[in-house]
């Protein structure tokens, strides 16, 4: 799954990953070194005093982890989050954001990324670790 899905998620009329459409990511770049995507500023992301919703930054980052992780997997693999962290540094008020992730560690089961977030003017605004079971659907667990 991974390969494919990956060729297919970064096309501009991709059809594969529903999130991605409902908050408007674009995948930027998704190889085995690095995943980056973007989320351009949508007001309906803001929560009631104005500034953009964590939750949507642990989305984003959890997502570009996620991409990192799958672009990393053989064919068969698939992967779930199991635990995240994140810290965040300054609001974000009218911007969009930029993800980029990377590979922490690469065990059989288990593989940890990190993720930091930018704003539109290059701020970090957010940083976020995670670790990721690897699901082998050829055995069903």
């Amino acid at each position: 799954m991974p390969s494919r899905y990956l060729e297919e998620v970064i096309k501009p009329d991709q059809r594969v990953n529903a999130l991605f459409n409902l908050l408007g990511v674009r995948p930027i770049r998704l190889e085995a070194e690095r995943a980056e995507l973007e989320l351009p500023f949508k007001p309906e992301l803001l929560q009631g005093a104005g500034v953009l919703a964590g939750g949507m930054m642990a989305a984003l980052a959890d997502e570009a982890m996620a991409h990192v992780v799958l672009a990393n997997l053989e064919p068969g693999l698939q992967t779930a989050t199991i635990e995240m962290s994140v810290r965040y540094f300054r609001p974000v008020l009218r911007s969009g954001l930029r993800a980029v992730a990377a590979l922490v560690n690469k065990g059989k089961k288990i593989i940890s990324a990190e993720a930091a977030l930018t704003d539109d003017q290059g701020r970090l605004v957010c940083k976020a670790s995670a670790s990721f079971f690897v699901v082998d659907k050829r055995q069903g667990a």
